[in-house]
């Protein structure tokens, strides 16, 4: 049911409503994925760190909203909690908010190193075009994975003395493992896509979406699944071993995100109800962020206090999300 006023977008009412339609528990997606680039460049610089990690830690949220604007006749059946659904905000006042935020956190990381403006527009561009991808098969999986798979490249190009044939480099381990790095991700957040698709199949059935559960059902999307999840273990395994001198730490990490995982796999095997999928759904985004910060401890073991905070914040945001059902 619509509500009988739309907040002024000058409102903390409005605020508070675009809040949420971020999805403020899978910001950290986005937030994990920037620092896996992160973690690859030379500075030790507190200041431009944190200067980079922002306008990446937000992209995610800012993407959700805007790609939100487009998907209305799905969420008003799969989440009908939405604000868009609702109607106490405008598809106008989310559009504006959404492009202007994602093209200030594309100017603050051209303001690090202007050859972002490229791989930043792209993704942005993506972002707009997404909705007629989810609506195949085929294209939803790979699309929302590649713009994902854009983060830790801009990451990582934040350096300035970076340069892409760098990861050509004979002897320079950590310039061989990033490619691996940019995979692990691209099939991380692609297995949590497809086993996201299973909670939305009444709805993205009725409303014509032809996701691959609807096309293909349950048990294919399950395998669909566990090749994805095979595929992100593998390459942030090899990325570990492709560094020169992983620190243990990095090992551990990706043993607890490797048996999470596992563990996600069996349960959406053993799950038939779009109800019950949110379970597993939320062990995969654990090991996507558990699979990141991996290859960040590896690099990285001096930052292990402010991703355990980051990870710690995670967990409560996922607790207190508004719809258990929905991850």
């Amino acid at each position: 049911m619509r509500a009988d006023k739309i907040h002024s977008i000058f409102s903390g009412a409005f605020w508070s409503a675009y809040w949420l339609t971020m999805r403020p528990h899978l910001i950290f997606v986005s937030g994990a994925a920037g620092l896996v680039g992160l973690s690859f460049i030379q500075s030790t610089d507190p200041i431009h760190i944190l200067f980079a990690f922002i306008p990446l830690f937000l992209s995610y949220g800012l993407g959700q909203a805007l790609t939100d604007c487009f998907q209305t006749d799905t969420d008003a059946i799969s989440s009908p909690y939405r604000p868009l659904v609702r109607g106490i905000v405008s598809k106008k006042q989310v559009l504006a908010v959404s492009m202007a935020g994602l093209s200030a956190s594309v100017l603050m990381l051209v303001y690090l190193n202007p050859y972002i403006i490229l791989p930043g527009v792209i993704a942005v561009l993506g972002l707009l075009t997404y909705t007629p991808f989810k609506k195949r098969w085929w294209g939803g999986p790979f699309w929302n994975s590649w713009i994902v798979a854009l983060l830790p490249v801009i990451g990582r190009m934040t350096d300035r003395d970076f340069h892409i044939t760098d990861v050509l480099k004979q002897g320079d381990t950590a310039a061989s493992a990033f490619p691996w790095a940019v995979a692990a991700v691209f099939f991380g957040y692609g297995n949590f896509v497809v086993m996201g698709y299973l909670k939305d199949v009444s709805a993205d059935r009725h409303t014509g979406y032809r996701t691959f559960p609807v096309v293909f059902g349950w048990r294919a999307t399950a395998v669909y699944s566990d090749i994805l999840a095979l595929a992100c273990a593998a390459f942030t395994g090899l990325t570990l071993l492709t560094l020169k001198e992983p620190r243990l730490l990095g090992w551990g990490v990706f043993a607890a995100a490797v048996a999470l995982n596992l563990y996600a796999q069996v349960k959406i095997h053993r799950t038939r109800s779009e109800s019950d999928a949110h379970g597993p759904i939320a062990h995969v985004v654990r090991a996507f962020i558990l699979y990141s910060l991996a290859v960040v401890l590896a690099l990285k073991g001096e930052w292990l206090v402010p991703t355990a905070v980051f990870y710690g914040l995670f967990e409560a945001a996922l607790k207190y999300r508004p719809e258990k059902t929905q991850v």
